[in-house]
C-alpha cells in the first residue's frame, strides 16, 4: 500500500488562507448582522439545553471584550405552560482568551441580570429531563449582579431579591451580598444578609466547605413584627436535591413587637441543619433561650422544621417560673425546683396557630393546648384582664394554698373558647 503523500507546501498555504477567509467573511457577517447572528446563537443554545430562548433585542460588541446584552429574555421547556426564567435584561462580557479556547479557559468578565423571575416548579421540571453532567464553576473577574429579582414557587416566593458578588474563583474565598424579601400568605421576611464561602469548588465535588453569614431579618405578620439580627456557620455540604450543614450554628437577637410592646430576647440553635423538598430541618436541636419580660430562660433538645408551616417539638425545662407571668399559689410558689416541659406545635410561621405544652414541677402537672399571641396579651393586661388565661387545660395537684384554705388533691379543668 503506497504511503500517503503531503501536499506541498503551496497547497497548504492556499488551505490555510482560504480557512482565514472563510473566518473573517464569517466575522464580518456576524458585525454586519448581530440580530440575526444573535438569535442563531440563541437557536443553538436552545438546542443544547432543550430549551426555547428568546429575546426581543439582542445586542453585542467585540471591541476591547466582548459583550452581549439581551432584552425581554424569555426561557421555557417545550409544551411547558410556564416559563422557568424571565428577564428584563441580561448582560455578560467575556474576554477573547475564553473565545479562543472554546470555553476550555472559562473565564467571563461580568454577568448582570435586571429584573430575573425564576419559576422553581418549572426549573425543576426542566432538570428531571437532563442527563447527568460535570459542571464548572468559572472565574469572574468583575463579578455577578442581580436586580430586582424574583424567585416563585408553589405557595412562596422570595421578591426584592438583589445579589451582588464581587468576584469569583472556584478555589478561592467567595463573598456575597444578599438582600430579599420572603412571603407566604400574610407572612413577610426581609433579609438582608453577608454570606461567605470558603472554596466553591469543594461543594461541587461533594466535598466540605465552610460557610458563614451575618445580617438581619425581620419576621412580620399583620399585628407584630420580629426586627432579628442573624448568625449562621457551619460545614456546608450539597446533594443532588438537599444541603446539610453539621453542625450548624444559629445566633438570633432581636425583640418581640406588638402595638407599643417590645420584648428583647436572644436564641441560640445548635446541631444539623438540612434542606430538601423545601424544608429546612434542624433534627436534633439543642436550643438556649434567654429573654426578658415573660420570655423565659430555657433550655430544650428537640427538632424544628421550617418550610410551608413550622414544626417543633421541644423538650426542656424552664430555670425558674418568671417574674412577669401570673403569680403561682402556695406552695407552688415557694418551690426552687426547675420547671421540665414538653412543647408541640405545627402550624404558621409565626407561631399564631394552636400549641400543646406540658409543664411540671415536683408533683404538680399542667397540660394544655394554648395559642402564645392571645396568652402575650392576657399577660401584658395584668390585673384589668379575665383572671383565666385564654388556654384549654388540665392543672393536677396534690396541694394549693389560697386565703388561708388548704385544698389537696386538686384538678382543675380550664375550657376557652376564642
Amino acid at each position: 500500500m503506497n504511503p500517503a503523500v503531503a501536499p506541498p507546501p503551496r497547497m497548504r498555504r492556499l488551505r490555510r488562507l482560504a480557512l482565514f477567509l472563510a473566518i473573517a467573511c464569517l466575522l464580518a457577517l456576524w458585525l454586519l448582522q448581530p440580530e440575526r447572528a444573535g438569535r442563531l446563537l440563541l437557536r443553538q443554545a436552545g438546542q443544547a439545553l432543550h430549551l426555547e430562548l428568546h429575546a426581543q433585542s439582542i445586542h453585542y460588541s467585540v471591541r476591547d471584550t466582548p459583550r452581549l446584552e439581551l432584552r425581554g429574555v424569555v426561557a421555557q421547556r417545550p409544551n411547558d405552560p410556564t416559563a422557568l426564567l424571565r428577564a428584563q435584561r441580561v448582560f455578560i462580557a467575556l474576554p477573547w482568551r475564553t473565545l479562543r479556547s472554546m470555553g476550555a479557559d472559562l473565564r467571563i468578565e461580568r454577568i448582570a441580570l435586571d429584573a430575573p423571575v425564576l419559576n422553581l416548579p418549572a426549573l425543576q421540571r426542566w432538570l428531571a429531563t437532563r442527563p447527568p453532567s460535570e459542571t464548572r464553576i468559572p472565574v469572574i473577574t468583575h463579578g455577578v449582579q442581580l436586580r430586582d429579582a424574583r424567585i416563585v414557587n408553589d405557595d412562596w416566593q422570595i421578591d426584592q431579591l438583589a445579589i451582588h458578588i464581587p468576584s469569583l474563583h472556584p478555589t478561592q474565598l467567595l463573598r456575597m451580598h444578599v438582600q430579599g424579601r420572603y412571603r407566604a400568605a400574610s407572612l413577610r421576611l426581609p433579609v438582608d444578609l453577608a454570606i461567605s464561602l470558603q472554596t466553591p469548588q469543594r461543594l461541587l465535588e461533594g466535598q466540605r466547605a465552610g460557610i458563614a453569614g451575618v445580617g438581619h431579618m425581620t419576621l412580620a405578620d399583620a399585628q407584630w413584627r420580629v426586627p432579628l439580627q442573624i448568625f449562621l456557620a457551619g460545614p456546608l455540604r450539597i446533594g443532588k436535591d438537599s444541603a446539610l450543614l453539621q453542625p450548624a450554628k444559629l445566633g438570633l437577637a432581636g425583640h418581640y413587637e406588638n402595638g407599643s410592646t417590645q420584648r428583647p430576647f436572644r436564641l441560640g440553635l445548635f446541631g444539623p441543619m438540612a434542606f430538601n423538598s423545601a424544608s429546612w430541618r434542624f433534627v436534633p436541636a439543642t436550643l438556649v433561650l434567654h429573654g426578658a419580660g415573660p420570655i423565659p430562660n430555657t433550655q430544650a433538645r428537640g427538632s424544628l422544621t421550617l418550610g410551608q408551616t413550622l414544626r417543633l417539638h421541644l423538650q426542656g425545662q424552664l430555670a425558674q417560673w418568671p417574674q412577669q407571668w401570673p403569680a403561682l399559689p402556695a406552695p407552688l410558689s415557694a418551690s426552687h425546683s426547675a420547671l421540665p416541659f414538653v412543647l408541640d406545635y405545627r402550624g404558621a410561621l409565626g407561631l399564631t396557630d394552636a400549641l400543646s405544652l406540658s409543664l411540671r414541677r415536683d408533683a404538680t402537672t399542667f397540660d394544655a393546648q394554648l395559642r402564645l399571641p392571645a396568652v402575650v396579651t392576657w399577660v401584658n393586661a395584668g390585673n384589668t384582664g379575665s383572671p383565666l388565661p385564654p388556654l384549654t387545660g388540665t392543672l393536677s395537684t396534690p396541694r394549693i394554698d389560697i386565703g388561708g384554705a388548704v385544698l389537696e388533691g386538686v384538678e382543675v379543668d380550664i375550657s376557652h373558647s376564642p
